[in-house]
């Protein structure tokens, strides 16, 4: 359970997670907050679109057609991994799922099929429409799912939620089959990887090494030698070739 972040905190979470982030219109205010209200949130839902080409269903995502009026998303990801915001606060993107699920959801739980569509999802989930046809034959490129992954752990991030916080909308909504072609437990496993990467493994000192040398190589920061200071206790910065480090995640 969280409240909603603001517009500006969302924008930064997408883009300090790598993700290149388009800003559409009046997106920060472009909601269906009149309708009920949007929180307390519990998750992130994962779309389809059935549409093709990025322009027009990023209009369609932001202006909706007739009888479900826009926004039906919160963020757009195209085929080439970019995150084009379209509203924010209460969207047309959920509907109606299971009372289970959601607090399977909450509860960070295997999730129970879904049955009923008693309870309001456009108040309670984050929604992210990618770019698909939703045929089993159109590609789901590697760029766009990565990025999938990259939106869902950025707001998982800011929450402190887990992968289980991240559901497609067949999981939600009885009837429902879109992200269709992605494996919603796959993409699960590799949000988690993205929120606790494995440790790396241990360095073993040799001739000439210093801390910032060894942090620039396994870390792609030479800045970052303090880090390993720490996480070995090291009360100087003098190095002995054969000595094991451990290294922190990247």
């Amino acid at each position: 359970m969280a409240t909603p972040m603001t517009p500006a905190r969302f924008v930064r979470a997408l883009k300090d997670e790598g993700l290149t982030v388009v800003e559409t219109g009046n997106w920060r205010t472009h909601n269906r907050n009149h309708m009920g209200p949007w929180g307390p949130v519990h998750g992130v839902l994962m779309h389809h679109t059935v549409t093709k080409g990025t322009d027009s269903t990023v209009r369609i995502c932001r202006d909706g057609y007739a009888g479900l009026p826009g926004p039906l998303c919160h963020g757009v990801i195209d085929k080439r991994g970019r995150v084009h915001l379209v509203g924010y606060g209460r969207a047309n993107h959920a509907g109606s799922g299971d009372d289970d699920v959601l607090r399977a959801v909450i509860a960070e739980k295997a999730l129970p099929p879904a049955n009923e569509a008693n309870t309001d999802g456009n108040r309670h989930f984050y929604g992210f429409e990618c770019e698909n046809l939703g045929d089993g034959k159109d590609p789901w490129p590697a760029v766009q799912v990565e990025a999938m992954e990259a939106a869902a752990a950025a707001v998982c991030r800011v929450h402190d939620w887990g992968p289980p916080s991240v559901i497609g909308h067949l999981e939600w909504q009885p009837g429902k089959i879109d992200p269709r072609g992605v494996s919603m437990a796959g993409l699960r496993r590799r949000i988690g990887l993205r929120l606790d990467p494995p440790a790396a493994p241990p360095y073993t000192v040799k001739r000439g090494d210093t801390l910032w040398s060894i942090a620039a190589d396994r870390l792609g920061d030479g800045q970052r030698w303090g880090e390993i200071s720490r996480l070995n206790q090291l009360v100087t910065t003098a190095l002995t070739p054969g000595q094991e480090l451990k290294i922190p995640k990247k």
